[in-house]
């Protein structure tokens, strides 16, 4: 068992009001600068929709993440090292420019340079940021089809419909909405790390964030056609290829992801996921794609479990990310309230940021319906009835397994009512709990973690080296006696006492050094470093004053330099 640490994100699909803060927020933070123009790390899509770019799901004509070949091995879908190498100065997989859209600006000068009494009205053209031509029409965008706005033209082109029967499909844009904010997946199984020709992308072992190196890139492309979830883009000013990086300057100081950070919905939660990087490739290997989401749980370790524990100081794990997976959001919600799914699991890559699936559209529907949208009975009936959210949802998440999904979403409805037995000064109904397998404290709990988290408890997030301050290392085991294991030990004001240590000085092995005094600059003279006029106490005192002797007058020293004259 070799035990590594994973930096994953949990979304909690009910809470997302589809406001774009995140993606804003993220462009503004990491691509607004020349070539990034079309890229967005972060976006909301709508759901069922087409996505960004335009159908990115359907890896028949983009043949990204991995295919299991009938002896249960697995490779690219794109294809393996003599393919790549044979397209690798042609690329027919990659997405271009119209699947994405053209980014544009507008003539503002125009408008700013206006004649004030000038008799037609100054108009703003559309300008392409890419060529400098002018656009007559604008045709495509990152939230074209926002809200369903462009679903009667797009509605066809979602890759999950086209697994539906036609009723579904005709049906869903009346009955089901709602928005999945997405970022680059940071996988356990990544398929743009093999097919990078130069090897510039690469998995930080500390963490599991997926970065790519900039020097090392060559801009083959290879990466951005291998992604399925099509978060790799290419900067056309640059020649390099860039990504999310999971906000990692501001995770290694432990602070949540810029989008995490702004979100308005609060629906983002980060903790830490220890993992056996053993059985990757096993669990992404298995026969029935359904199986997925299963054996990606089941490489998920417990960060309770002594064996583990263990395992993971062996190798090299810090402490205080052991603490933090213990206390990881991200595992509760997965495992032990088992309500987040991954999506997309039979693209086999092992995706480190999994979804809560919105039960919202279900109970809005009951209640136009004139039914009690609260009551157990009659939301757990309406869970297994609607077929149309069921079968959408599990195209998502599940790889088409309908139970899970419905699993899920019966737990979700059992909270629910039992939380309004309990606000409203009621005995809750044992028989809510117990239909979902869990019980009344349980849903609570539950509770607490998804409606009314605080930060702290939403991002779990260590710093990269907490157990010894930087630069401290050479002061040996004394700095452990007197800082503590871990950075917060290391902030308290009396960490002695707060280990339960007796407050005495411990000694440190500091060197010894002498200087000459250094005196006080007289009155209108130049101030020294480190000395000022009127300074009182021993810090620029002579030897001897502090004990009481007569100070030893001051003898000024030779100048080190020598003063040019003559200029």
């Amino acid at each position: 068992m070799k035990v590594m640490a994973q930096i994953a994100m949990v979304m909690n699909l009910d809470k997302c009001i589809g406001c774009h803060t995140c993606s804003v927020t993220c462009k503004q933070a990491w691509t607004n600068r020349e070539g990034t123009e079309y890229m967005w790390f972060n976006n909301v899509e709508t759901r069922p929709g087409v996505g960004y770019p335009r159908t990115w799901e359907d890896q028949k004509r983009w043949r990204g993440g991995w295919v299991r070949t009938r002896g249960g091995r697995l490779v690219p879908a794109g294809g393996g090292r003599l393919r790549k190498l044979v397209q690798i100065f042609s690329n027919p997989d990659l997405p271009g420019v119209e699947d994405y859209y053209e980014p544009w600006t507008y003539e503002y000068d125009k408008l700013l340079s206006a004649p004030r009494d000038s008799p037609a009205l100054p108009v703003a053209r559309a300008k392409s940021q890419l060529t400098g031509e002018y656009m007559p029409t604008i045709s495509w965008g990152p939230n074209w089809d926002d809200d369903l706005g462009g679903s009667t033209e797009t509605l066809a082109d979602d890759p999950v419909l086209a697994a539906m029967n036609r009723k579904v499909a005709a049906q869903i844009d009346q009955t089901f909405m709602f928005y999945l904010p997405r970022i680059c997946e940071h996988c356990l199984n990544p398929t743009c790390v093999s097919a990078c020709p130069s090897g510039a992308m690469y998995k930080r072992t500390e963490d599991g964030v997926v970065l790519v190196d900039q020097d090392r890139c060559r801009g083959w492309r290879m990466c951005v056609s291998a992604c399925p979830y099509k978060k790799v883009y290419f900067n056309h000013a640059t020649g390099k290829a860039e990504k999310c990086t999971l906000c990692y300057p501001r995770l290694e100081v432990g602070q949540p992801t810029v989008c995490s950070e702004t979100c308005v919905g609060r629906l983002r939660y980060l903790g830490v996921l220890l993992y056996d990087a053993d059985r990757v490739s096993r669990a992404a290997a298995v026969a029935d794609p359904q199986d997925l989401y299963m054996a990606q749980r089941s490489i998920l370790l417990d960060p309770r479990d002594p064996e583990v524990i263990a395992a993971a100081r062996h190798e090299g794990v810090p402490a205080t990310w052991i603490e933090a997976a213990q206390a990881s959001p991200v595992w509760d919600l997965i495992t032990t309230y088992e309500v987040a799914l991954p999506i997309h699991p039979e693209y086999r890559t092992l995706p480190m940021v999994w979804y809560i699936p919105p039960l919202s559209p279900l109970v809005d529907e009951v209640a136009a319906a004139g039914l009690d949208g609260e009551d157990h009975r009659v939301l757990l009936t309406a869970v297994s009835d609607m077929r149309i959210p069921l079968e959408y949802l599990a195209g998502l998440f599940t790889a088409g397994d309908t139970d899970v999904v419905e699993r899920v979403l019966r737990r979700l409805a059992a909270m629910r009512s039992h939380m309004r037995e309990v606000r409203l000064g009621r005995e809750p109904d044992p028989a809510i709990a117990a239909a979902v397998g869990a019980s009344g404290p349980e849903l609570e709990a539950m509770y607490r973690l998804l409606a009314i988290a605080k930060y702290d408890d939403r991002y779990v997030v260590p710093t990269t080296k907490p157990e010894i301050p930087r630069g401290m290392e050479a002061m040996g085991e004394d700095v452990r006696t007197l800082l503590g294991e871990g950075a917060p030990s290391a902030c308290h004001g009396d960490a002695a006492s707060f280990h339960g240590l007796p407050s005495t000085p411990v000694p440190l092995p500091l060197p010894t050094i002498r200087r000459e005094p250094v005196p006080a600059a007289g009155p209108g003279g130049p101030g020294l470093v480190g000395a000022g006029a009127g300074t009182t106490g021993t810090a620029g005192a002579a030897p001897g004053a502090a004990e009481g002797r007569p100070p030893r007058p001051f003898r000024p020293r030779r100048p080190a330099f020598i003063p040019l004259r003559g200029r």
